[in-house]
């Protein structure tokens, strides 16, 4: 394993740690000061009248995030099999 793989691993070891020990706490404080109380509240007294707006809008988004998950698998499928038929790499 060449030195710069070894680097980047341990480096992004270190940044995942570091989002975890911050990430976890806040969670933790999050859930104990009331703010699920207000989410349910909120929940409860929405208007229950079909998607409106924001529910098109949500499943716009979602599915062009999909759409974009998709293309890029495609794309890599593509790519993986043009280097596969014995094509010289760059």
């Amino acid at each position: 394993m060449s030195a710069v793989v070894k680097f980047w691993s341990r480096l992004s070891a270190a940044v995942l740690g570091a989002t975890l020990a911050l990430v976890v706490p806040v969670h933790a404080w999050a859930a104990s000061t009331g703010v699920t109380d207000i989410a349910v509240e909120a929940a409860r007294s929405r208007r229950r009248g079909g998607f409106g707006f924001f529910g098109i809008f949500g499943a716009l988004c979602c599915l062009f995030v999909v759409a974009a998950i998709i293309l890029v698998i495609v794309m890599v499928g593509r790519n993986r099999r043009r280097r596969d038929d014995g094509s010289p790499r760059k």
